[in-house]
């Protein structure tokens, strides 16, 4: 884990939501719309701490919206934004963390290899963003919106959040700059003379500020507009010398191993052949040959890792994955939640997508006689409408 806090900033009021309560306690796939970018930090395995920055009025509000979440204690904003940003980063002074993301509270579908790519430029430069590049062309209108000229795109970006600092340097910046009603954390990095580097952030990264963006981030979550894959999988291994099997991304000690090329992860093999076959991207041993020396022993958390980013790069999402795995031993039951947790954590998605089920053959089979394991998937996805 990295030495890493989110601050999540969620003091404002939305007023351009209108009448109700403040948008970031608003229902969105029936739970509060902050809850969905508290849980993907809380949940991401290189986050050490998640701390929301709230309005004083809304703590039982946020109290319901936290819930279950291992979160740390909230802290009261102000009455601007780059206040509230500054109280984050002050309540933070004794922990003292390595880096810092600031990211909107009301931008829910924040994935997990956005987040990656903000700490991994941490690791090279003092301040990272996520963006995404210009591609409308631009106008620039009068006041009675005729068009006065046509601005070049070239090099220009749209800033999402998170937005990653190195925390000591960004809580100076801030502490100089404090009052200036900036507009973002990275220009605020700018003035204090930080290099800021600019990482690919995701279109579904958006930020919900008018009761349209609630209905259409409804509609993501319902899958509308897009369309449903389906694909399966199966593999088999058999049992070798050995003191532990691995399945579904966790090791259980057992009197024998697999044989495999990698680390013979029949469950996550299974998986990702799913996975890929839904998307029509052929199958593991095309993306992993057995023949490269280079995933001898290899963790299969990579396959699967892989098969999650080519859908990824579709603007495709995962809806379910069922995954059967047919033995006599090891007993799964003990590790079936573990399994499903592990999985989840390798795509980024909420473990409630994840079935993981284990049967016998009656002793029938070259499972039933205990000569190896076998593992048969289904992954359901959605997909951008007309997706090839």
């Amino acid at each position: 884990m990295t030495d890493a806090v989110a601050l999540v900033v969620a003091a404002g009021r939305g007023s351009r939501m209108g009448g109700g309560p403040p948008k970031q306690y608003r229902s969105l796939g029936g739970q509060p719309l902050l809850r969905h970018a508290l849980a993907r930090f809380a949940g991401h395995p290189r986050i050490s701490g998640v701390r929301a920055v709230i309005h004083a009025d809304d703590r039982a509000a946020y109290a319901d919206a936290a819930a279950g979440l291992a979160l740390d204690e909230p802290v009261p904003g102000g009455a601007t934004r780059q206040e509230s940003v500054l109280r984050g980063l002050e309540s933070l002074s004794g922990r003292a963390p390595r880096y810092v993301l600031i990211h909107d509270g009301a931008r829910p579908f924040v994935d997990g290899a956005t987040i990656d790519r903000v700490l991994d430029a941490l690791e090279e430069v003092p301040g990272a963003i996520a963006a995404l590049p210009v591609t409308d062309t631009l106008k620039r209108g009068d006041d009675g919106a005729a068009i006065v000229a046509t601005l070049d795109r070239s090099g220009l970006w749209r800033a999402q959040t998170p937005q990653g600092f190195h925390y000591t340097e960004i809580l100076a910046a801030h502490r100089r700059f404090a009052g200036s009603e900036l507009t973002d954390d990275a220009t605020v990095a700018e003035r204090g003379g930080l290099a800021v580097r600019l990482v690919a952030g995701s279109p579904d990264n958006v930020k919900i500020t008018t009761p349209e963006d609630l209905a259409r981030g409804e509609r993501w979550l319902a899958g509308a507009g897009g369309e449903t894959r389906v694909g399966q999988g199966f593999d088999v291994h058999r049992f070798c010398p050995g003191d532990h099997v691995m399945l579904g991304g966790v090791r259980i000690a057992h009197d024998r191993g697999l044989a495999g090329h990698s680390d013979a992860d029949a469950g996550l093999h299974a998986m990702t052949d799913a996975l890929l076959g839904a998307l029509g991207a052929g199958d593991i041993g095309t993306h992993f040959p057995p023949s490269d020396p280079r995933w001898r022993g290899a963790d299969s958390a990579a396959f699967l890792r892989h098969a999650g980013a080519l859908l990824a790069a579709r603007e495709g999402r995962i809806v379910n994955l069922d995954l059967t795995l047919i033995c006599e031993t090891p007993k799964i039951g003990p590790h079936r939640a573990a399994m499903a947790a592990r999985i989840a954590e390798i795509l980024d998605i909420d473990a409630a997508r994840v079935a993981v089920k284990a049967t016998t053959t009656e002793g029938l089979g070259f499972t039933g006689r205990g000569e190896g394991i076998a593992a048969q998937a289904v992954a359901t996805l959605r997909l951008p409408e007309g997706a090839a």
